[in-house]
């Protein structure tokens, strides 16, 4: 099934104006449930309650609060967010380029595809600019009534627009209390690096499966046959007494699994 495209708009700098589609990048497999009562097995729902009476709360009478830190709380009317909503608008406002390299991981939020909207001329233009100057876009947009930061960079012969976190949202790592504890010897740095070295191969993202989800829609289609499954539970871990034991222990598990494998 081909991709469908959930939002338009263009990406505009300096003067330049590129019609483009937006794609999610991400597939949803997650797996969801039917909350049921235990006795009859018909489905529940999720009401809001007055704690005190236990009488339902209709969703016209529910108003909206802040905590604050000395346990205080500011009321806040609906129509008083709507007046800070953003104004709608299709534009992604690139602000600067800055180098493959200058946003590092812990920045990014999700991920979208940016395709060509109409003649794909100004997109593929843009995309060969960027794959040449090795360069990343910092972006700005609103879409569905929310303000998004984003960095605009080349995936394969695509577009890719990954959304950004917000300043305030990453934690820096210098904030990390500072590592401590004896210096490792030269025996535990080599064997370190060997494991390293075992362990070096090809990326292959198609092997990491969510293990959980597979095995629970395998129990749904037994379930639905009439199968009960039992499934086998993780090895028990052993305590080792040093750092160089774990290191020697698991280096050879890793050599024999490699050698088995070819």
């Amino acid at each position: 099934m081909a991709a469908r495209a959930m939002w338009k708009g263009r990406i505009r700098f300096g003067g330049i104006d590129v019609p483009v589609k937006l794609y999610s990048a991400l597939e949803g497999t997650t797996i969801g449930f039917r909350l049921l009562h235990n006795t009859d097995k018909r489905p529940v729902e999720q009401r809001m309650v007055d704690p005190e009476t236990g009488d339902v709360v209709e969703y016209a009478d529910i108003k909206r609060a802040f905590e604050t830190e000395d346990g205080n709380l500011v009321i806040l009317e609906d129509e008083e967010l709507e007046e800070l909503i953003p104004e709608d608008s299709r534009d992604i406002e690139i602000t600067r380029f800055v180098g493959e390299d200058a946003i590092t991981h812990e920045w990014y939020d999700r991920p979208y595809y940016l395709g060509p909207d109409g003649n794909g001329a100004e997109y593929f233009a843009l995309v060969t600019a960027l794959r040449k100057k090795k360069k990343t876009g910092l972006a700005q947009w609103v879409m569905r009534k929310k303000e998004y930061v984003g960095a605009l960079r080349v995936e394969g012969d695509y577009l890719m627009l990954m959304t950004l976190l917000h300043a305030g949202e990453v934690v820096p790592a210098d904030k990390l209390p500072a590592p401590s504890g004896r210096d490792l010897d030269k025996r535990e740095i080599a064997m370190a690096k060997q494991l390293v070295s075992a362990l070096e191969d090809e990326l292959d993202m198609s092997v990491y499966r969510d293990e959980y989800q597979d095995r629970v829609m395998e129990l749904i289609e037994a379930k639905q046959k009439g199968k009960v499954l039992s499934f086998p539970k993780a090895p028990h871990r052993q305590k080792e007494t040093s750092l160089a034991d774990m290191l020697e222990k698991s280096l050879t598990s890793t050599q024999k699994k490699k050698a088995a494998n070819g």
